[in-house]
């Protein structure tokens, strides 16, 4: 048997930054909730698009605090209200 995972340079463990357990369950709950808001294609352009009213992307404000969860889902609560 071939391990074709090897030969293309997979590996088993990611090499960039870990999310602590807070900010992965930060990350999990701005998704969630930008899904069964927006539907998965809007939500993906989302979470990842600059917004000018925060300054960032979202997913990246929720994912390092608190306060910027909160403001994510402050701004995914408006978009839809305009949709």
């Amino acid at each position: 048997m071939v391990d074709h995972f090897s030969k293309r340079g997979f590996s088993k463990h990611a090499k960039g930054p870990r999310l602590t357990t807070n900010e992965a369950k930060r990350q999990g709950r701005i998704s969630q909730m930008a899904v069964l808001t927006l539907g998965s294609k809007a939500a993906i352009a989302f979470l990842n698009g600059h917004d000018d009213g925060l300054g960032g992307r979202p997913l990246d404000l929720a994912i390092k605090s608190e306060e910027g969860l909160a403001a994510a889902e402050q701004a995914l609560l408006r978009r839809n209200a305009e949709s």
